[in-house]
């Protein structure tokens, strides 16, 4: 029989206010003490809008309530005016998973109930908060998004590009790897100018390409006209411009990330050894990390933030990116399900530089080579992905800590040579060999 010591909180609290929140209103559950009756409830539901004065106002009546603590359901962006200024009444809030307070199966679903039902969870700490990191990191966040949407959408322009070039019978990409390179840029302006001839724009070639202007005069003649031009100039002036904001967000990120610092505690002091460190610094150490580049170092600290006290471990960090399997135990069988989705700007930051750390001559370019012969390429990427977070947390959480490069044949140095000895007679024997072993001279 295994024995359980309760001496820690158990995360309950007597007065709670817990906000099922819509687009333009939210419904408010207060749950108290009795003032008089031991063990007894007071509960009280209404309606606030979502306007800044009445939130405010809400925040007030809550304070005074003495509420020890705030919860709301993630709903879209719609929870962001409710928690940021309530928090800034000084109310502790949480911001809890709607998967989680799910209501019970065959209750009536109302506004109201779901406020009740919410609160109740939370008096009787039945809820997690999920991570919302301080505002300058929620600003930095706010940019490594935008440039995040704005490099897709950007991507999605070249290919229409390319679509473009093809419906005008020009074969310009099957020559040219970069559209829009130096030579390829040059080519595409030259044809919404109004040049035809083939070997004209074929001529405009630069660097390796100049070899291939007998299949670049090839490929650049075809059926391409005014219509044609006409949309080419829309869409290359769309990608210039959101060219120009990107460019224009890469030096807002620089910019924040060189003014923000490590969080400060509830006594206003830095943690040890953070507080000179600012966000570009530690860019700057993640930058070292294979596959690992300035832009997803950034993306990495505008999603898990610079403060790794969130997450006592490695192991909290890879679990709450959803990177590790689930475990799922019944009986005397041990299954892993799936991974669960995660953040997705981490996980595709971490993805792409996991896919670059793949093709690498390191540690990790090898831990990939091992995984992917049983278990395949993107389980393999997954679990490169893991490695670079727990790195991530060790270069963020040690401020003296920086990446060392063990090399790629560091696995098969420190692996137990009797067990691998086995393994290899093993092979040869099921092979039908006769093995004997000599030590060398």
């Amino acid at each position: 029989m295994e024995e359980l010591r309760e001496d820690h909180d158990d995360g309950s609290v007597a007065r709670v206010a817990a906000i099922d929140i819509a687009k333009a209103s939210g419904m408010v559950c207060l749950r108290v003490p009795h003032d008089t009756i031991e063990g007894r409830r007071i509960q009280q539901v209404w309606t606030v809008a979502s306007t800044t004065n009445a939130i405010l106002e809400l925040g007030d009546r809550l304070v005074c309530q003495g509420v020890q603590r705030v919860v709301m359901e993630a709903t879209g962006s719609y929870w962001r005016p409710f928690f940021y200024l309530l928090e800034s009444r000084g109310l502790e809030c949480w911001l809890v998973n709607a998967r989680d307070v799910k209501n019970v199966p065959g209750r009536p679903k109302t506004d109201k109930l779901d406020a009740v039902w919410l609160a109740k969870l939370a008096e009787r700490g039945m809820v997690r908060a999920s991570f919302v990191p301080p505002k300058p990191v929620r600003q930095l966040r706010d940019l490594t998004r935008t440039r995040t949407v704005f490099v897709q959408e950007r991507t999605r322009h070249k290919h229409r590009v390319d679509k473009v070039l093809q419906d005008a019978q020009i074969k310009l990409s099957g020559v040219v790897s970069d559209l829009f390179g130096m030579s390829g840029r040059a080519m595409l302006d030259a044809l919404v100018a109004g040049e035809r001839n083939p070997r004209t724009l074929a001529g405009l070639a630069k660097g390796n390409l100049v070899k291939k202007k007998a299949a670049l005069a090839e490929a650049l003649t075809g059926q391409f006209d005014d219509h044609h031009a006409r949309l080419l100039r829309v869409l290359l002036s769309t990608v210039d411009h959101l060219t120009a904001q990107i460019q224009e967000l890469d030096r807002l990120i620089v910019d924040l990330m060189g003014r923000t610092t490590a969080p400060r505690d509830d006594r206003g002091s830095s943690p040890p050894g953070h507080a000179d460190v600012t966000a570009q610094h530690l860019a700057e150490r993640l930058d070292a990390v294979p596959g690992v580049g300035q832009a997803t170092a950034q993306i990495v600290l505008a999603e898990i933030g610079l403060d790794m006290s969130r997450f006592p471990t490695p192991e909290h960090l890879v679990s709450w990116a959803k990177l590790c399997p689930r475990t799922i135990q019944s009986g005397a069988k041990n299954t892993a399900g799936p991974a669960g989705r995660g953040n997705p700007w981490l996980r595709g930051a971490l993805g792409e530089a996991a896919s670059a750390a793949a093709r690498t001559d390191t540690f990790l370019s090898a831990r990939y080579r091992r995984i992917v012969k049983r278990r395949g390429h993107s389980k393999a990427l997954v679990a490169v992905a893991r490695s670079l977070l727990v790195i991530t947390w060790h270069l963020l959480n040690e401020p003296e800590a920086s990446y060392q490069e063990l090399g790629a044949e560091w696995h098969h140095r420190h692996l137990n040579p009797a067990r691998k000895t086995r393994d290899l007679v093993r092979q040869l024997q099921a092979l039908g060999h006769q093995v004997t072993l000599a030590p060398a001279a």
